[in-house]
């Protein structure tokens, strides 16, 4: 039977993963929590706009596709206090609230970190310091899509992945909400009809075309393992392509470590 290996949000876009036992999942599609900050360049702090939507891309602020140092960084969100804490290994950086002072502590001691990293050179390109701390720390709207989704893969298609490497690939680093285990290799890709998990009905949406933040140790930050080109030219891949996007077909709920996943 498959099921629910793992949940994950990401309060700050290009952070640390936050494993949960739960997520809420909102009528809107995207997950309560997730993506509720980012640090944007300094010429990007407001959004574009696609198709009438506010719209941040990745490229223009602090995101692992280019900024794989990031990786080594703990960040802790308290969403009840609106607290983000940074720590460096054992050594606490900062913690601090979402008011004017607390952005600033945050962003100097992040623009302090990536400055002392081989991302340096990135970051002193023009327009792109000093960052800035966006969000309101409650609303999710730093997907990588504007219209934003839930994201999935299985375990079996990771293992796909490190089988053609021959080395181990950890889940985090395809930075999905939910890691489901018991389904064949990149049998998500393949879903056509409605999914149940949990208290949530979800329609399959596109397939996740990945980037250059696969490429990036979770734990180091390194760029060790060449995902992108494992995917296509050792698996034949027209495009690297490593699980599924969702929306809810009937409004949101919430999914649980272990929750069954089934078609509907």
């Amino acid at each position: 039977m498959a099921h629910v290996r793992a949940l994950f949000r990401y309060p700050v876009k290009g952070f640390t993963p936050e494993p949960r036992e739960e997520l809420v999942v909102q009528d809107d599609g995207r997950i309560a929590g997730d993506r509720v900050l980012a640090f944007r360049f300094a010429d990007a702090a407001r959004p574009e706009e696609r198709d009438g939507v506010d719209y941040w891309p990745k490229s223009k602020g602090l995101a692992l596709q280019d900024f794989p140092s990031l990786a080594r960084l703990r960040m802790s969100y308290d969403d009840a206090r609106r607290l983000v804490t940074l720590r460096l290994g054992d050594e606490d950086l900062v913690t601090a609230a979402l008011d004017d002072s607390g952005r600033a502590a945050l962003v100097e001691a992040v623009q302090g970190y990536v400055a002392d990293t081989p991302d340096a050179p990135r970051l002193r390109r023009p327009g792109r310091l000093p960052l800035a701390l966006v969000g309101d720390g409650a609303t999710s709207r730093f997907q990588d899509r504007p219209r934003g989704y839930v994201s999935l893969h299985g375990t079996a298609s990771a293992r796909e992945v490190a089988r053609e490497l021959d080395a181990e690939v950890d889940d985090r680093r395809f930075r999905s909400n939910i890691v489901v285990e018991g389904l064949a290799a990149w049998d998500e890709l393949a879903w056509t009809a409605p999914v149940r998990i949990g208290d949530v009905l979800f329609e399959p949406q596109g397939p996740i075309v990945r980037c250059l933040a696969t490429h990036a140790n979770p734990d180091t930050g390194e760029r060790d393992a060449p995902v992108l080109t494992t995917l296509t030219r050792g698996l034949g891949q027209d495009q690297p392509t490593l699980g599924r996007l969702l929306l809810p077909a009937s409004g949101g709920g919430t999914i649980r470590v272990g929750d069954e996943v089934s078609p509907a």
